[in-house]
C-alpha cells in the first residue's frame, strides 16, 4: 500500500434525483434526500438532506430550497457541488482533522449525454475528488443484486428511480440495448397532485403527494392485500380553507395508469430491439426490478402480465444501485471495464 492509498478515502455515490446514498467502508453512511436550502440574502447553505426536506414548501422569502438534480441529471451545478460536499462531510459526522484525497465512483443514467456526464465529473472534482469514475445505473443495479455481469447470459434490469426509468439488457460486462425514459417517481408525484386537484378540488404539495404514493400507491386497481385508505390534508380550492379527505389505493392506481403505461411501452421497446439469443435468456431469467419505483404495489404483477415474463423485485430495491456501486469501488481493478 503506497502513501497515496493510505490518505485516500474511497466512497461510492448513488446521486439520485430523489435521494443520494453514499457507501464508505462497505456501509451505507449517508441516505438523504437530494435537496439543499439556501439563504437568499447571503447565498449560504442553511441545510442539506432531511433538514432541507422538512423546509420544502414551507419557506419564507429569505429561504429557497433547491433540488440540484432533475430527470437523473444535474440541473443546478452550484447546488449540486454544495450538496455533494455537505454529504461527504456527513460521513465522519463532520469530524476529522484532515481532509483526505477522495476516490469516488458515481452512478449515472444510461441515457446521459457527454455534457451531463461532464457536469457530474466536474461537480465531484470541485467537491474534492481526486479520482472520479462513472458507472451506469442499470449496470450498478445488476452488480448490487448479485448478477454476474461478466457471464455470456442476458439479464434485463429495470431501475425506476426519482427522475428516470432505466431499462437495460446486460451481457458480457456491457449494456447490449437500453431504453432510458424520463418518467419515474417524480412523475407519479405530479400525477397525484393533478388528480387530487382535479377530482377533489384540493391543492396539495409534492411532499404530501409522495406520502400518498408510499402509503396507498398502487399499479393495479385490485390488490390481494390492499392498504387502508389514507387521510390527506390540503387547501380547498373553492373556499381556500384547509380540508381533509381520504383517498384509496384504487384511485391512485387509476391516476398513475398513464405514467406506468409509458414505462411498459419502453420495456416492450427494449425487448423488441434485444438480440434473439438474449431474448431466449431473458425468457429463462425474467426481469429484475430495482429502484424506489419497484416498491409500488402490484407493479411487478402488472409488468409480468404485459410482457408474459417472470418479474422479480430485488431485495431492498432502494439500495440496489448504491450496493452495486460500492462493490465496483471495492473491486475497482476487476470492474474498471464498467467505469468511464
Amino acid at each position: 500500500m503506497n502513501l497515496f492509498n493510505w490518505f485516500t478515502q474511497e466512497i461510492a455515490i448513488d446521486l439520485g434525483t430523489a435521494n443520494t446514498l453514499i457507501i464508505h467502508n462497505d456501509k451505507v453512511v449517508v441516505d438523504e434526500p437530494s435537496i439543499v436550502a439556501f439563504d437568499r440574502t447571503t447565498g449560504k447553505v442553511i441545510a442539506i438532506g432531511k433538514q432541507a426536506m422538512q423546509m420544502e414548501g414551507k419557506t419564507h422569502e429569505n429561504i429557497r430550497t433547491v433540488r440540484p438534480l432533475k430527470d437523473g441529471v444535474i440541473a443546478d451545478f452550484n447546488a449540486a457541488e454544495y450538496m455533494i460536499r455537505g454529504m461527504i462531510k456527513m460521513i465522519n459526522n463532520g469530524k476529522g482533522w484532515f481532509f483526505p484525497s477522495l476516490r469516488m465512483v458515481i452512478c449515472i443514467p444510461s441515457g446521459i449525454t457527454e455534457v451531463e456526464k461532464r457536469a457530474v465529473r466536474d461537480s465531484a472534482e470541485i467537491a474534492g475528488a481526486k479520482e472520479v469514475y462513472l458507472i451506469h445505473e442499470p449496470m450498478a443495479a445488476a452488480v448490487g443484486i448479485g448478477i454476474d455481469v461478466e457471464e455470456p447470459m442476458g439479464n434485463m434490469i429495470i431501475d425506476i428511480g426519482g427522475g428516470t426509468t432505466e431499462i437495460a439488457v446486460i451481457a458480457l460486462s456491457g449494456i447490449v440495448c437500453d431504453q432510458s425514459i424520463r418518467v419515474a417517481g417524480d412523475n407519479f408525484d405530479s400525477d397525484i397532485v393533478q388528480y387530487i386537484r382535479r377530482q377533489h378540488n384540493i391543492m396539495i404539495g409534492d411532499r404530501t403527494a409522495e406520502k400518498i404514493k408510499i402509503e396507498v400507491g398502487a399499479a393495479l386497481p385490485e390488490l390481494v392485500d390492499p392498504p387502508a385508505d389514507f387521510a390527506v390534508q390540503g387547501r380547498d380550492l373553492m373556499t381556500g380553507v384547509p380540508k381533509q379527505i381520504t383517498v384509496s389505493y384504487t384511485e391512485i392506481a387509476h391516476c398513475l395508469d398513464k405514467s406506468i403505461s409509458k414505462i411498459e411501452e419502453a420495456i416492450l421497446k427494449a425487448l423488441e430491439i434485444t438480440p434473439p439469443e438474449l431474448s431466449a435468456d431473458i425468457y429463462q431469467t425474467g426481469i429484475f426490478l430495482t429502484g424506489g419505483g419497484a416498491l409500488l404495489r402490484g407493479l411487478d404483477k402488472r409488468i409480468a402480465s404485459k410482457t408474459k415474463l417472470p418479474v422479480h423485485v430485488a431485495e431492498d430495491p432502494l439500495r440496489a444501485v448504491v450496493r452495486g456501486t460500492g462493490i465496483a469501488l471495492k473491486n475497482i481493478g476487476n470492474f474498471k471495464f464498467l467505469m468511464q
